[in-house]
This record gives C-alpha cells, sequence and structure tokens, in this order.
C-alpha cells in the first residue's frame, strides 16, 4: 500500500485556508459561488486529513507512555493502542480515496434515458416502473425531476422516456446505471402464468453546458413538422414539432412534447448537447484506458447489467457479482442505494488498484 502523499495533503489544507479567509473577508457574485464550490470540494479532504494528523498525535503520545517506565500507564497505553491503529488505517484509506483523480463530470445534472428493448408490452411497463425508482431515488437525494419528453406504452409505462434530473453529485452516483436491464416476471396479460423475459436501456448522460460542446449552426439539419399522438393523428396544427440532426456524427434527436417550436428545439439541443459531451468522454476514456478494462464495464448501453427477478424476488448486478434479495426495496427506490453504494466502492477499488499499479 503507498504511502498517503504528505507533500498533497500539505498543499490542500494551504489552500483551503486561504479559501477560508477569502470567504469570510466577504467574497461576493462569481467569486462566492467560485470559492463556495472549491471549499466544498476539499472540505472532506481536510476533514479527514486533521482527524488523521490528531489521531497520529494521540499514538506518538501512547508511545511515549508506553516507553515511560510508569507500569500501570504503560499497560493502558498498550491496551489503547490497537484501535489507534486501526482508525489510522482507516483514515488513511479514506484519504486515498479521497485524493484520487475526480471525475469531472460527477458533481453535474444528470440527463436519463430509459427505452423499452425486447418483450413488447412487457417492457415498456417495465421502462415506467425503472423510471418511478429512479424518481424515488432522487426524491429520497434531495435531486429533482423534470420529464423534457415521453413516448407512452400501449398498455402502460413507456416506449421512451427522457429526463433530467438536477441535484449534487446526480452523475456520480447514476452513471453506472447505463446498460441493459432486465426483468423477469408473469406478465398482467400472461394467462398461463408463464414467466417472461424483457429489457430496457438505460443511459445517463452528464449535462453538457454550452462551453463544454460547441455546436456550430453549420452542422445542424433542423427538421419542422407537425407533432403526432398515438396512432399517428396530429395533435398540433403548426409546424411545432423538432428533429436536429447533427450532421458530423449522424446523431439526431427529435422532440414534439411542447407547443412551442422553440421549446422543443431547445429541449433537443440539451439532450444533442449532452450525447455529444458524452461521445467525446468515452472517446477519451478508451484512448486512456485501452489497455485496462474496469470490471464495472464501460456503461455501453448494449451491456447487460442487472436483472430483476420477481418470483424469487432478487436483483442481481452483474459486473460485480452481488445479489440482494430485496428486489421490492429496490425497485420501490430506498434499495437501490445499495447497488449504486457497491458500485462506487467497487470503482474506488480499481482506481486504487490502478493508481498503485502506476506508482509501482
Amino acid at each position: 500500500m503507498s504511502a498517503i502523499p504528505q507533500a498533497k495533503l500539505d498543499r490542500i489544507q494551504q489552500r483551503f485556508a486561504v479559501i477560508e479567509a477569502e470567504l469570510a473577508q466577504g467574497a461576493s457574485g462569481e467569486t462566492f459561488v467560485k470559492l463556495s464550490k472549491e471549499y466544498a470540494e476539499l472540505n472532506p479532504v481536510v476533514v479527514a486529513a486533521r482527524a488523521h494528523a490528531k489521531v497520529r498525535s494521540d499514538l506518538a503520545g501512547l508511545e511515549e507512555m508506553i516507553q515511560s517506565g510508569d507500569k500501570d500507564m504503560a499497560e493502558m497505553a498498550q491496551a489503547e493502542k490497537p484501535d489507534l491503529a486501526k482508525r489510522i488505517d482507516e483514515l488513511e484509506q479514506q484519504l486515498r480515496i479521497l485524493l484520487l483523480p475526480k471525475d469531472a463530470a460527477d458533481e453535474r445534472n444528470v440527463i436519463l434515458e430509459v427505452r423499452a428493448g425486447t418483450g413488447g408490452d412487457e417492457a415498456a411497463i417495465f421502462v415506467g416502473d425503472l423510471f418511478r425508482m429512479y424518481q424515488r431515488y432522487a426524491s429520497i437525494q434531495g435531486w429533482r425531476v423534470e420529464v423534457i419528453s415521453a413516448s407512452d406504452g400501449d398498455h402502460g409505462g413507456y416506449k421512451e422516456i427522457i429526463a433530467t434530473i438536477t441535484g449534487a453529485g446526480a452523475y456520480a452516483r447514476l452513471k453506472f446505471e447505463s446498460g441493459v436491464h432486465r426483468v423477469q416476471r408473469v406478465p398482467a396479460t400472461e394467462a398461463q402464468g408463464r414467466i417472461h423475459t424483457s429489457a430496457a436501456t438505460v443511459a445517463v448522460l452528464p449535462e453538457a453546458e454550452e462551453v463544454d460542446i460547441e455546436i456550430n449552426d453549420a452542422d445542424l439539419r433542423i427538421d419542422v413538422y407537425r407533432s403526432s399522438g398515438p396512432g399517428g393523428q396530429s395533435v398540433n396544427t403548426t409546424d411545432s414539432a423538432v428533429r436536429i440532426t447533427h450532421l458530423p456524427t449522424g446523431l439526431a434527436v427529435a422532440q414534439q412534447d411542447e407547443k412551442s417550436q422553440h421549446k422543443n428545439k431547445a429541449k433537443a439541443l440539451k439532450i444533442l448537447r449532452a450525447r455529444l459531451y458524452e461521445r467525446e468522454r468515452q472517446r477519451l476514456d478508451a484512448e486512456r484506458s485501452a489497455t485496462r478494462r474496469g470490471q464495472i464495464g464501460s456503461g455501453d448501453r448494449s451491456e447487460r447489467i442487472r436483472t430483476y427477478n420477481f418470483p424469487q424476488g432478487r436483483v442481481t448486478d452483474h459486473r460485480i457479482n452481488l445479489t440482494l434479495y430485496k428486489l421490492d426495496q429496490v425497485i420501490e427506490g430506498p434499495g437501490l442505494d445499495e447497488l449504486v453504494s457497491a458500485l462506487m466502492t467497487e470503482h474506488q477499488a480499481e482506481l486504487l488498484a490502478a493508481a498503485e499499479a502506476d506508482a509501482a
């Protein structure tokens, strides 16, 4: 296990002290926002570093007591020493994780896209179940969910639903949800009681700002048409629906939920920008890790990541071989956090192992 980089910790604590002083002097406007964000990012590291220094000081004090020649004090100090040594190990591991390179997108809001896969009507119903699971989980986390567009299923659920999830750390906690989710259960429409397998595809994209992705108007083809409802009938008398195609990549986004062409165009651009941003992130990640592929997977939407088995009441995440016999709690939202936390912990372990290998 590599040593804690004390010089780096010292620099962080020095920077933290500077930020505290500037905030105390009454920074305002954009400066206040920028400093507050940096303060929030550095605070966990500083708290852990101070706790680590305090425990090391306490341990040094115990060593002095052990060497003091006073038998009773030495025995008492010797008895306390294992607990402090264990605490030091815990804090050092915490600091190693806190000092890992951060994903620049972790604190961003999310664009969530859930689509029906194989399974017909049952797949659409499953999309509805998954989306409600994410809605409830977001509510528990204090995040806000806003539907951008939805295409209803013929017998419930959605053929496709796209939404924004706004809140601190949304992408960090949801990014491993991208992939194929499979459900095994007896559909309500199944008279014979046979178990069917259906699937839905989830995509979790970090919301991109205009400064992240510059889109040249000349690279866009914008088509407008009349919105249509179930069965294809027109539901609008004006050409308010918008389809934007990014010519260099072929990516296309269509929006028709709003009655305003301007609003549909804005929503379509928001989704397009997020998809282009994620495409570029994946390209850079592939270049950086061409020879290393983590257990958690690439986030490829074609990769089967999880199975929800209703007859047995279990959920299995195939990337980390974790099975929970609490499907009801997961699908209702609260139980999802156990899966999310396990995936984050596994990812951190992979990053630590990679850092150790690079340092060796």
